[in-house]
This record gives structure tokens, C-alpha cells and sequence, in this order.
């Protein structure tokens, strides 16, 4: 392939780069019995990858997603930082990350890094190990993504299963099977076919690097809670929020944004108690309704964010401002 981009390459772990220890047949017990290659290791297992890009492998460290937090979101951003500033041709950057929290860590960087080149996330649903694994060609056709003209300016994306999705809309939808990442109102953004990458729309919400936030220079983000609605929920989630020190809860409210009587109450309280509350639906898909007893009782709404989402846009909101009309803002705006 001539003039192939130059892409990096970023090993944060997860399924993607596990090895089981079990064999082939093993798409379970490999997160407990298994090994994580590093970036480097895995470009060398699918040295296809170099057939489509002139890779540039970057160790950062090989951990299940479910450690991932914000010091590696801060992490991983300096580190995007620096490959672009080690290698000014560089015409893309991917990640390699687990799938259980991808889409979180994908809407803090699309909400926080602030390289221009393109950002792909990508995962697998089964271990590199795996019989009829999906890893090395999520991974070849994330690097054809990241390396692709068409992926500037489109904020950070999310590349598996053939499928380019916006890291503000697209979430995990089922525990195993490989079209997992969904983006349930709108849809994907494109496909990177065996032939060519192929788009089809773009993002409208204001995303990566143009945003108002940076988290270089942060220690911590301030504790944000999430509060789950169920059928004869009495507060109690929130109640201990507060006692823990939040400074913002979000609700993975009922559909449409409506709580039960007594959590009302109980966010009316965290309210009182100077605590920014967002409430957001645990449908996944589809607005945050924002009726008259929701604004009256001092609550903010998510607008179309999940609930995860929400807490990580209310989290850095609450670095710059705790005036909720502004905050309002950035929840339409982002």
C-alpha cells in the first residue's frame, strides 16, 4: 500500500488483547485465567495491521477495563499528546480497550483530549485467543479508520464489528455477541468494508478537541454518583450519596425522567444540600423529559446522555462551575 498513514497505537488491555490460558474454545474464563499482550505484541500477532498503516506500537499498560478511571483518562490523553508531538505526520491515534467500560472512557476523551488527528476506540467480544475471534480485524479496521481523511474532525470514535460509531452516542447493548456497540436513536456513523471506510453522517454536539475542558493539569474529578431507579426505591441511594460527599448525582431515572415519590424527596434533599442532580433515563435510548415538578424541584436533565455518560459530562462540568444554568448549557451543548 503506498503512502500508508502513520497511526499509533495505544495497549490499555481488555479482551481485545487477552490470551487464555485455557485454549481456544475458552471465551469465559480467559479474564481470570488468562494474559494481556501489549500494543506491540499485538501488532506483531496480526502483522496484517501493518498492511493498511505504518504503525506505531505504544505501550501504556494492559488492565481489564474495569480499572480503567479517570487517571488513566488523564493518562491516555497526555499519551495522545505525546505521540503526536513525537511524530508530527502522525495521521491517527487507536486505542485498545475493553469493552465493559469503552464507551465511558471514549466520552471522556471525546469530551477532553485535545489532538487533532483522529481517536479510535476499539475492543473485541471475544480473547485474541479465541476460535473465530473478532480482535485482529476490529483491530486492522480501526487503524484504516483512524489513518482515514474522513475521520478528521468527527471527535472520537468507536470502531468494532465493522461498524464507525460517535463516542457520545454508542453504548454496549449485550454481554457476548459481536454487534454489541449500538447506537440505539441514531445509528452508526459508517462501516469500514473490506474495499473502504465509508461514512454516512456526522456528529452535531460539540466534541473533542474543541471542548472546554482539560484534565491535564487535574488531580481528581469531583465525586459524581449515579442513583438507579426501581419500583418502590425510597431514596435510601441518594440519601448515602449525600453522606458520602457528592457534589453531583445523576438518576438513571424511569423512563422518561420520572422518579417514585420518596426519591423525589430524596433529591429534593441533595438538592438542599447544594449537590447538582441530573436526571437521566435508564431506557437507554431516547431524551430526558425535564417536566414542571423536575425543574421545580431544582433538577437538571441529561438530555439523550445514558446515565454513565451523564455522570462523566456532569463530573467535568462541575471542574468549571457549579452554577446550574451553565451547566444546563454544557448539557445541551455537549
Amino acid at each position: 500500500m503506498p503512502n500508508k498513514p502513520k497511526v499509533a497505537v495505544i495497549g490499555t488491555g481488555g479482551t481485545i488483547t487477552s490470551l487464555s490460558g485455557i485454549g481456544p474454545l475458552d471465551l469465559f474464563e480467559y479474564t481470570s485465567s488468562g494474559r494481556m499482550l501489549e500494543a506491540d505484541e499485538m501488532v506483531e500477532r496480526y502483522k496484517e495491521v501493518r498492511e493498511v498503516a505504518d504503525v506505531i506500537p505504544i505501550r501504556f499498560k494492559a488492565i481489564p477495563s474495569t480499572a480503567m478511571a479517570f487517571p488513566e483518562w488523564k493518562a491516555v490523553v497526555l499519551a495522545a499528546d505525546k505521540a503526536v508531538a513525537d511524530h508530527p505526520d502522525l495521521a491517527g491515534i487507536v486505542i485498545l480497550h475493553g469493552t465493559a467500560t469503552l464507551e465511558e472512557t471514549a466520552y471522556a476523551l471525546n469530551l477532553t483530549a485535545k489532538v487533532t488527528v483522529p481517536i479510535v476506540l476499539v475492543g473485541a467480544q471475544r480473547p485474541a485467543s479465541a476460535l473465530s475471534g473478532d480482535a485482529g480485524l476490529n483491530l486492522v479496521n480501526a487503524v484504516r479508520v483512524a489513518g482515514h481523511p474522513s475521520s478528521r474532525g468527527l471527535g472520537v470514535l468507536v470502531c468494532l464489528n465493522d461498524e464507525i460509531q460517535a463516542a457520545r452516542e454508542v453504548t454496549k447493548t449485550s454481554t457476548a455477541r459481536l454487534q454489541t456497540f449500538r447506537t440505539p436513536d441514531f445509528g452508526v456513523l459508517g462501516h469500514a468494508d473490506g474495499d473502504m471506510v465509508a461514512y454516512y453522517r456526522q456528529p452535531m454536539r460539540r466534541r473533542s478537541p474543541d471542548t472546554e475542558f482539560d484534565i491535564r493539569g487535574l488531580d481528581a474529578l469531583p465525586r459524581v454518583d449515579i442513583a438507579y431507579s426501581y419500583a418502590g426505591d425510597d431514596g435510601t441511594a441518594i440519601r448515602a450519596f449525600i453522606k458520602a460527599g457528592a457534589k453531583g448525582i445523576v438518576l438513571a431515572a424511569f423512563a422518561p425522567g420520572l422518579l417514585s415519590p420518596p426519591e423525589m424527596e430524596a433529591a429534593k434533599e441533595a438538592v438542599a444540600a447544594g449537590i447538582v442532580v441530573v436526571a437521566s433515563s435508564r431506557a437507554g435510548s431516547g431524551r430526558t423529559f425535564h417536566p414542571q415538578k423536575s425543574r421545580e424541584a431544582g433538577l437538571l436533565a441529561a438530555d439523550n446522555l445514558t446515565p454513565q455518560k451523564a455522570r462523566i459530562l456532569l463530573a467535568l462540568a462541575l471542574t468549571r462551575t457549579s452554577d446550574k444554568p451553565e451547566i444546563a448549557r454544557m448539557f445541551a451543548t455537549y
